[in-house]
């Protein structure tokens, strides 16, 4: 009898990363629904006490948006912790194999950036778990927010040696970078991977009541924001430069939708600065303001949205790596952009319309916009289901090798 397998463990990649980090976006949704829809006195986001009291004293149906928001919160936050140490695990292995070492001195090495940005969202994910699952922690997060900062500072310094040892590698003798084979945004996964952490550094600067963490916050967080914004550049040069001339890579095709969950990541970085610039430092930022910022932001998605989306369907990706046999880790990739435009959606309807007064809050264009989230966030989840099947799916080695192919 063949030996039950999966695709993913066949045929492993740093990419599989991704499927970790979709599942804590996914994460990131449900918790959307109780930042906007629970009332949260005393705190920028709600808490335990918070979303207890709302159930507690809500209607039916926030009732069921609680109940709703808490299972996919915990169930993705599941996904995406048991993704990440199945992921390091494999890691390991593959770095020691031929294939790995392979692997590290082509362009693709890049993917291991993959790994920082996985441990960053990790960090967030767990920090949303304390605020929705645990009692009273708000009473010490004034302690926890230097430890956040150790930490994705950590993650940051292991995402520099990466990187840094990729570039150093290409840059000093020459001709270690295949342009002819940079036919993607492959090489914006690094910029992506700074934006996460730079985003994490800067969630003190929103939340803590300490000027001082605030102020450490936006300055380590801006460091990144530009070093995210600088890679994203000249990635964006280089890849289409190679794109025109050689058409596009058929597995790396998704990340030319990289720059929807670039652009969110960055602009949520960018508020909880402006806020923490305004609580502490008297920096102020308006309605009007804010407003404008995030109708451009989403704009630039949908721009980039409708480039990736035509020349997916024009070379046939769907046909062949979703509804399709094959398989890729690469498809992971395709998860973030939906997360990314849901997340930044509900931010351009309550900070954007709503703050502003276009809209009333809970009417009927209220729902309406916000239909159009939820539904970018349902779709992801049935994207996320149809990939795991497709990937760690257990079955026969023979078929593996197949789908493989």
């Amino acid at each position: 009898m063949a030996a039950q397998t999966s695709v993913a463990e066949t045929r492993y990649s740093p990419l599989y990363f991704l499927s970790s980090v979709g599942a804590g976006g996914l994460a990131v949704t449900f918790f959307i629904y109780l930042m906007f829809w629970v009332p949260h006195p005393g705190q920028p986001v709600p808490v335990f006490e918070d979303i207890a009291s709302a159930f507690a004293t809500g209607g039916a149906p926030l009732q069921f948006a609680i109940a709703v928001a808490l299972a996919g919160i915990a169930w993705f936050a599941w996904k995406n912790l048991s993704g990440l140490v199945w992921n390091l695990r494999r890691l390991k292995q593959f770095r020691a194999s031929e294939a790995g070492q392979a692997h590290a001195n082509t362009n693709a090495a890049t993917q291991l950036m993959a790994m920082p940005l996985a441990l960053a969202m990790s960090i967030n994910v767990a920090f949303i778990l304390g605020l929705v699952f645990v009692p009273g922690l708000w009473s010490i997060v004034e302690y926890l927010f230097p430890l956040a900062l150790i930490a994705f500072l950590a993650v940051g310094v292991l995402a520099f040696r990466q990187l840094g040892g990729f570039l150093g590698r290409v840059l000093s003798g020459g001709g270690g970078f295949d342009c002819k084979a940079n036919n993607s945004f492959a090489q914006l996964l690094p910029a992506f991977t700074l934006s996460m952490i730079g985003v994490g550094l800067a969630a003190p600067g929103a939340m803590s009541a300490t000027p001082t963490i605030a102020g450490i916050s936006v300055v380590l967080s801006g460091f990144f924001l530009v070093a995210s914004l600088t890679i994203a550049a000249i990635a964006m040069v280089l890849g289409i430069r190679s794109m025109m001339e050689n058409g596009v890579a058929l597995e790396a095709a998704p990340t030319l939708l990289i720059i929807l969950p670039l652009v969110t990541v960055l602009s949520i970085l960018l508020m909880r600065q402006w806020h923490g610039l305004h609580v502490h430092f008297d920096g102020h930022t308006n309605a009007a303001d804010t407003l404008v910022f995030l109708s451009r932001m989403v704009s630039l998605q949908l721009v980039f949205a409708l480039f990736g989306l035509t020349v997916l369907a024009r070379i046939g990706y769907w046909k062949s790596f979703v509804f399709g046999q094959g398989t890729s880790a690469g498809s992971y990739a395709l998860v973030c952009p939906g997360v990314a435009f849901s997340v930044l959606m509900h931010f351009w309807i309550n900070k954007g319309l709503v703050a502003a007064g276009l809209i009333a809050k809970f009417g009927p264009a209220y729902w309406g916009f916000t239909a159009i989230a939820v539904a970018a966030q349902l779709v992801m989840i049935v994207l996320v289901i149809r990939l795991n099947k497709q990937n760690f799916g257990r079955s026969s080695s023979e078929m593996a090798g197949v789908a493989a192919e």
